[in-house]
């Protein structure tokens, strides 16, 4: 399956990094570290670039599709050093508290909000980012970057609702088909807290891009309402849910539905008539990188129209690149899962970095709705 968005605070770290330096939190870098990037630089004949990504969310030989990475080594002569993480807050987590360093970083757009008033990131030359004309205008000056001064965009997508022909009828049109109670008992809901409350606060009438404690109230009652009708909260688990037709509906990122709809001819879609979250992750470098100009030729290749077609196809999550359609077979290029219309955007919000008071009380009445 490929990335999951699931927006939980974590406090377990990471798997093992490549290399052990200076934490992109820590002012200075020791000279251990400098030895252990020296020695190695030495597997490739230009050097490293240490990349930390989600899991499952680049096109590694799988599915049909090239391995990037390998085609990026091979053309630049830079060793790639690859690892990954499940959630933005692991990723924060790691930069901050660990004796780390990265090159490039792919964050969603409201932690991307928090690296930057915390100072974590370096600003791009875009010299050196040539592909950078090939992103669309709506994917430059995001609004966790305004100035484009840290960000490629890499990937895009919008929420939606997955649901079985053969058991829904009629065909659900908007979010609130996820407190049918007819469904009782076959309805997977999002087990992350932004997202399902987001959800439920769409439905209560707020915006959900930037919450307050009393938004939270509100969706936490509307959580409750719908909590008895549930099988249960989701995330990866709900792959095999639907594509083994275990449950009626489910809330869940849209790539991925059409993932599994290619797996199973009963699956449809809806993207909820009232709009969605429309996320997206980018591609920056931490302060702690050792390796800025190879961080940015890495930059710079997933950018190439072919290659970032070749994440596309392998995401199903849009691509911000204006050329690569130009490389997608028909059915990805015109699915409204992958690239959901104009019209569709307009009515979509984009999560904003909320006050870590606000995030950390709606993460404990989260877990209490879960709880009943």
């Amino acid at each position: 399956m490929k990335k999951i968005l699931s927006v939980i605070l974590s406090t377990v770290l990471a798997g093992s990094a490549a290399l052990s330096m200076a934490s992109c939190g820590s002012s200075g870098s020791s000279t251990a570290s400098d030895a252990t990037n020296d020695s190695a630089s030495k597997a490739g004949s230009k050097g490293v670039v240490n990349v930390y990504n989600w899991g499952e969310y680049m096109a590694r030989g799988e599915d049909d599709t090239k391995d990037v990475i390998a085609e990026f080594e091979k053309e630049t002569g830079i060793k790639v050093n690859y690892t990954t993480y499940d959630t933005n807050e692991e990723l924060y987590s790691k930069l901050t508290q660990s004796n780390v360093s990265y090159d490039v970083v792919i964050p969603s757009e409201y932690m991307i909000s928090k690296m930057i008033k915390e100072n974590l990131l370096l600003e791009l030359n875009y010299d050196n980012i040539p592909n950078y004309k090939y992103i669309s205008d709506r994917f430059k000056k995001l609004p966790c970057d305004p100035e484009s001064k840290y960000t490629v965009c890499y990937s895009w997508g919008v929420t939606a609702m997955v649901y079985d022909k053969t058991a829904v009828d009629p065909a659900p049109k908007d979010w609130d088909a996820l407190w049918n109670e007819d469904l009782k008992g076959e309805i997977l809901m999002f087990d992350n807290s932004r997202d399902a409350m987001a959800i439920a606060m769409q439905l209560c009438g707020i915006d959900p891009s930037n919450c307050t404690k009393a938004d939270v109230d509100k969706a936490v009652e509307k959580l409750e309402q719908q909590k008895p009708l549930l099988k249960k909260y989701a995330m990866d688990q709900v792959f095999d849910e639907m594509e083994g037709s275990q449950a009626a509906i489910a809330s869940y990122y849209a790539g991925d539905i059409a993932a599994m709809m290619d797996e199973n001819e009963d699956l449809d879609y809806c993207l909820p008539e009232s709009g969605s979250n429309l996320f997206y992750d980018a591609m920056c470098i931490p302060k702690c990188s050792k390796n800025k100009e190879n961080a940015e030729a890495f930059i710079n290749f997933m950018q190439k129209p072919e290659i970032a077609a070749e994440n596309c196809k392998y995401l199903r999550y849009g691509t911000p690149n204006t050329d690569a359609p130009n490389y997608l077979d028909d059915d990805i290029k015109n699915s409204e899962l992958t690239f959901p219309s104009e019209d569709y955007l307009k009515k979509c919000y984009v999560f904003q970095n909320v006050d870590d008071e606000v995030y950390a009380y709606m993460q404990e009445q989260f877990l209490k709705v879960k709880a009943q």
